[in-house]
């Protein structure tokens, strides 16, 4: 788990309850950080001021309405649902209770993808491409039942739309090709008038993850490694949701962000042949 000691780990974050449907679950991810465990979320939402989502998109689709509801600031992973309907119904009760949200998109929070964000902002975008490449759906961890399900498009591509629409201007057309739940190739048009494609897959015997994007540009070519995770991405991330949750204004990597990665791979997955 990395949001429980995320926020153990940092001074400005109190890690106050956490909920699970199962309470020996709860209890044991909580006890070693002095933490109150639930079973009853209602009751968890009494207990804290900001909530951070580890669980399927399913359910967090549920709960994050529950918890804008209660007026929590939602600390929320992607994609934000397994389906449009249900990440629309999420991003319109948080707008319509007015609290804070942070997506967390892990790759944007490293400092050489905001360095590569910086030197591409000014220069003319021609074209560019991206790539997950993993294991992770093959066991461990990351083998989970919905990501078996949905396949690399849902899980992995997120990061990598999301950085190339980024890089290359707001993504506007997307394609995509291959076997759903094994390899998905995508090709991307951005408002720019540039292109751009990336592969996904979770179940490449790879060893470490091969991932990152490459963006050429008017003013030379960028491209950075996101393969290896970056443990400073922790920090970044709480001290940012903290500051989303405690001041004024939106984040750039908010809900609305969420929802329009969330129509891009719903448009891609109509291209895909689903067994």
């Amino acid at each position: 788990m990395v949001h429980i000691p995320m926020f153990a780990a940092n001074p400005r974050t109190v890690l106050a309850s956490v909920w699970s449907r199962r309470l020996v679950a709860a209890e044991r991810a909580a006890a070693p950080h002095g933490a109150t465990a639930h079973e009853s979320f209602d009751r968890f939402l009494e207990d804290v001021d900001a909530v951070s989502f580890a669980v399927p998109p399913d359910v967090q689709a549920e709960l994050g309405v529950v918890a804008a509801g209660a007026g929590k600031a939602l600390l929320l992973e992607k994609p934000l649902a397994l389906d449009l309907v249900a990440a629309e119904t999420l991003a319109d009760a948080v707008d319509a209770a007015g609290v804070p949200t942070l997506l967390f998109l892990t790759w944007r929070y490293r400092q050489d993808v905001r360095a590569l964000l910086d030197s591409v902002s000014s220069a003319r975008a021609i074209g560019g491409r991206g790539h997950f490449l993993t294991g992770g759906f093959l066991d461990g961890v990351f083998a989970t039942p919905w990501r078996l399900d949905r396949g690399p498009l849902f899980d992995l591509g997120p990061h990598v739309i999301d950085l190339l629409d980024a890089a290359l201007g707001t993504v506007v057309g997307i394609r995509a090709h291959g076997d759903p739940r094994r390899w998905v190739g995508l090709q991307l048009d951005h408002e720019t008038g540039a292109v751009s494609d990336a592969s996904l897959t979770g179940i490449s015997p790879v060893g470490s993850p091969r991932a990152g994007v490459e963006v050429h540009t008017s003013d030379g070519v960028y491209d950075v490694d996101t393969g290896e995770f970056d443990p400073s991405v922790l920090t970044t991330v709480s001290d940012e949701f903290v500051e989303s949750a405690t001041g004024t204004g939106t984040h750039p990597l908010d809900v609305t962000r969420g929802l329009h990665l969330q129509r891009l791979i719903t448009r891609a997955a109509t291209d895909l042949e689903w067994a």
